[in-house]
């Protein structure tokens, strides 16, 4: 069960991977960081990605109603963790996937992988940064 520094290393052995982060996304801040940023700045992308992740986990028309146990019908009010599993916002030169974490406490994690979008493989990463999430342990 790797932590975030580990996480961040196996994320950056991803074929065209940039540069990659931990992200709380309701604080904006970065919990760990590697490789180069979109900006040059690690903080301020964080707090840009976090408002993207935010505004992606709290938007009802991207929620999936929590099923009763017998299946039936939806149950509100359970859980915090966001329906979305990630965000994928493609630029001229590459992708940015956010990959939300779920987490025992309140699940406000995600990952952000900055791809190269001629060196890097979108659907391997997406199938990658999930692994890792299910893996990743917060300390």
């Amino acid at each position: 069960m790797p932590g975030i520094d580990e996480c961040l290393l196996e994320v950056m052995r991803l074929p065209g991977a940039r540069g990659a982060a931990v992200v709380d996304w309701t604080s904006g801040l970065a919990l760990g960081t590697i490789g180069d940023s979109p900006n040059g700045d690690h903080e301020a992308t964080a707090a840009e990605t976090a408002e993207v992740a935010r505004m992606a986990a709290e938007q009802p028309a991207f929620a999936l109603p929590a099923l009763d146990p017998s299946g039936d019908r939806a149950v509100t009010g359970r859980g915090t963790a966001p329906s979305v599993e990630d965000v994928i916002v493609t630029t001229g030169g590459g992708y940015h996937i956010l990959r939300f974490v779920e987490t025992a406490f309140d699940s406000s994690v995600f990952l952000h992988l900055w791809l190269d979008r001629a060196e890097g493989n979108l659907a391997l990463a997406r199938i990658r940064l999930g692994e890792m999430a299910e893996r990743l342990v917060l300390a």
